[in-house]
């Protein structure tokens, strides 16, 4: 394992740390030395990870709290400040993807319009509740905690923010325009915040991760028989490298962020760990 020195008892905030993704993050920045606050809506689900840490040497607590609200999170900050200290890293990973955001299929079909099928939800049928939803959760869910964190965060040197996005940042996918349009939300107030924060010293990168396959989206990827349906099929074709990525290998970009030895004078970036994906036009 290559050893970050400059990480070695860094508080490390990671927002969604219950989830796959960014439960690989926080242990990876455990295992750097960091101390890692794991926090997440789900409780159980950031206990979980922290004890794996625990366990394994490193030093982590959970602490359960909303990303969407302002007193949640001010709270998590207190519990955070008094057993660890302040805030050095904010890795924003909290966000998903909700049903009431997607539709049925890729594109519309002029018979959803004159035969109306009440099982095919098209984009006429989206409810602006349940895009409100994602949005904010992708977007707010960031917001929220860097104005909560960020004040400690200004009063010390090489601290940084480093966001989750999505190569739907980049170009939307078919069926989820509420989470695409999220996604490209974080990704340009990325670029807000590196510029609004750089005099405070505080440096702001994201990492736009490409296709990986997870448990959260086993039903999307694969058939009940383990066959790969047609949107993995889709995936596959348009990805160069011809498979999709492991949790482990979003790992260096995030500790190559997070160490200004390596990346002392780069913020407002994204950079994508795509296998490829976004490089490709397709011919």
């Amino acid at each position: 394992m290559f050893i970050h020195e400059n990480l070695k008892n860094r508080v490390a905030v990671v927002t969604g740390g219950g989830g796959v993704l960014c439960s690989g993050f926080a242990a990876a920045l455990a295992r750097q030395g960091a101390k890692v606050a794991v926090l997440d809506l789900n409780e159980g689900a950031a206990k979980a990870v922290a004890d794996r840490i625990n366990q394994d040497g490193g030093t982590a607590m959970a602490v359960g709290c909303d990303v969407l609200s302002k007193e949640s999170m001010a709270a998590a900050r207190e519990t955070i400040n008094a057993a660890f200290g302040t805030c050095d890293i904010l890795l924003n990973g909290a966000g998903g993807n909700n049903p009431r955001g997607t539709t049925t299929k890729e594109t519309l079909e002029m018979i959803d319009l004159t035969e109306k099928d009440p099982a095919v939800k098209t984009f006429f049928d989206l409810d602006p509740a349940g895009i409100s939803f994602v949005f904010n959760l992708n977007f707010l869910g960031t917001l929220i905690p860097t104005q909560v964190f960020a004040p400690d965060m200004a009063k010390k040197e090489n601290t940084c923010i480093v966001m989750i996005t999505s190569m739907n940042a980049y170009r939307p996918l078919t069926k989820i325009p509420a989470y695409s349009a999220a996604k490209a939300a974080v990704q340009n107030f990325t670029q807000f915040m590196a510029v609004h924060f750089a005099d405070c010293g505080i440096r702001v990168n994201a990492i736009a991760p490409g296709f990986f396959s997870t448990k959260q989206n086993k039903a999307l990827l694969w058939n009940d028989d383990g066959t790969p349906t047609a949107r993995t099929g889709k995936i596959l074709a348009a990805t160069p490298m011809k498979r999709f990525g492991t949790p482990e290998e979003l790992e260096g970009a995030l500790l190559f962020l997070c160490d200004e030895a390596y990346s002392g004078f780069i913020t407002g970036t994204t950079i994508a760990v795509d296998g490829g994906f976004n490089a490709y036009s397709g011919v």
